[in-house]
């Protein structure tokens, strides 16, 4: 299994996670999917949003893959007066990653990054390694100190 660049950072960084693959689909790129795969319950595995909020630019959210960000909660928290998704042809200039693949770990510059307060619940969950087909089971504290993560009820 080749390491992706989110695990080579987390090694630099000396965090402890595992690397687990998982088979996909083009036609089916949802946390639903990945949590079939690995076996494990969907409130664990965690996708990651980037938002662009009207005041204070791109933002990310990494919420359980069951739940919808709320646009408003997440305007407020990151600042603005409103947010939106980011258009899916912004993804890979802004992030480096691609839909299926987007990991709140080694974006192209950091962003302000919220995670659901539910990730606390937790011994692990999972979030993208950066790659379609590969995941990471990470403390969720450990997530939160390497970005640098708040952590709210998105």
């Amino acid at each position: 299994m080749n390491k992706t660049n989110v695990a080579r950072l987390l090694d630099a960084a000396g965090i402890n996670y595992e690397l687990i693959e998982y088979s996909y689909t083009e036609d089916d790129l949802s946390a639903q999917h990945v949590a079939a795969e690995l076996g494990e319950d969907i409130d664990t595995v965690f996708k990651t949003l980037v938002l662009r909020g009207d005041r204070n630019g791109c933002f990310v959210c990494v919420i359980p893959g069951n739940f919808e960000v709320d646009l408003k909660v997440a305007a407020r928290i990151s600042g603005n007066k409103s947010a939106e998704m980011l258009h899916m042809k912004e993804l890979l200039p802004v992030t480096g990653y691609i839909r299926g693949g987007c990991s709140p770990i080694g974006m192209k510059k950091p962003f302000p990054t919220f995670i659901h307060e539910s990730a606390l619940l937790y011994e692990h969950i999972y979030i993208s390694a950066g790659i379609r087909g590969m995941q990471i089971k990470i403390a969720p504290q450990d997530l939160i100190s390497y970005i640098n993560a708040g952590i709210y009820p998105i």
